[in-house]
């Protein structure tokens, strides 16, 4: 006689989606999470919703979330990123690792944050990236620091005068959120979903956060350093075009609007695929196998199911 299973089988490597193809994150707060088959259930007082936990890049959780084993278990069978978070998204409580299957890339990435030399050739590609009409090639790391700081407060003050927003400098106490000005909360917030999302894809990939090029002596430097690529383009402009839609005496939520603006723009700019493509260019090294295989159908950005078999080209 064959043997019965209850609930649905554990999910094969082969069916998970590419890394790249995910949705960028959920955030869930005051809601219980189960569930149901091969989706999780969020369940508070709007209703309940099924999610396919294996398009979810990370998933955030806030406040009086109850989360059950079941839940859990097909969340790190599919690979998912869990991040339990404090009120308004900013404070980094735990988070629960996702499967690695390869040490490819995380040797890759050893090999060239050990080698001075190489280091710096990476700290160079990551302000190219970033700023690609200097030319950095005879750049010491003290120098592109120097570079890298000027850049940054000329495009805090760029959006500040675009959008018509008082900009005094970035102040954030992460103790002690409700007291900072409203564009440094903002920022705060799309800044650490931005963090999330990163850390999503370093660790999806079986890299190492703490192994940074620019940053060093966190347990984060990696993800600090690959979320600066794209601060300008995402985090920057997306904070100061929201507060001066909201006044800076706004009674909003600046912590949620961002949350939700943030994770707006991130699917619509293809986050997720442009950070693994820029993942590989930085430590030249193809991405692992098991990320480049299709599932049986991928879940589009309008929350649909498309064909398979299709190569889908985006560029980010």
């Amino acid at each position: 006689m064959d043997k019965k299973y209850n609930g649905a089988e554990k999910t094969r490597l082969y069916e998970l989606p590419r890394i790249g193809d995910r949705a960028s994150f959920i955030y869930v707060e005051h809601a219980k999470i189960n569930r149901k088959d091969s989706a999780i259930t969020v369940m508070d007082e709007k209703g309940t919703i099924q999610i396919p936990v294996a398009m979810i890049g990370i998933l955030m959780l806030g406040p009086g979330t109850d989360v059950s084993h079941r839940a859990i278990e097909l969340i790190g069978d599919a690979g998912t990123s869990v991040i339990w978070v404090g009120e308004n998204g900013i404070r980094h409580y735990a988070h629960g690792r996702p499967l690695a299957h390869s040490t490819k890339l995380l040797e890759k990435q050893a090999e060239l944050v050990s080698n001075p030399r190489n280091r710096l050739n990476v700290a160079r590609k990551m302000y190219q990236m970033r700023f690609p009409n200097e030319d950095v090639s005879n750049n010491t790391m003290q120098q592109l620091r120097g570079k890298e700081g000027a850049r940054v407060r000329q495009i805090y003050r760029k959006y500040a005068k675009k959008y018509n927003v008082l900009w005094n400098g970035r102040e954030y106490d992460p103790n002690n959120f409700d007291e900072g000005t409203p564009i440094n909360k903002a920022l705060s917030s799309t800044n650490f979903c931005l963090y999330g999302v990163v850390h999503s894809v370093i660790a999806a990939l079986g890299l190492s956060a703490g192994l940074g090029f620019v940053h060093t002596g966190h347990d984060k430097a990696f993800v600090y350093d690959i979320a600066d690529l794209y601060k300008s383009e995402y985090t920057i402009p997306l904070s100061f075009k929201l507060v001066s839609e909201i006044g800076d005496d706004s009674n909003e939520d600046i912590g949620k609007l961002s949350r939700l603006r943030a994770r707006d723009q991130f699917k619509d700019g293809k986050l997720l695929r442009c950070i693994v493509r820029d993942l590989q260019e930085l430590l030249n090294a193809e991405i692992d196998e098991q990320f480049d295989i299709d599932c049986i159908s991928l879940w589009d950005d309008k929350e649909k199911l498309v064909k398979h078999g299709v190569n889908y080209v985006e560029r980010c």
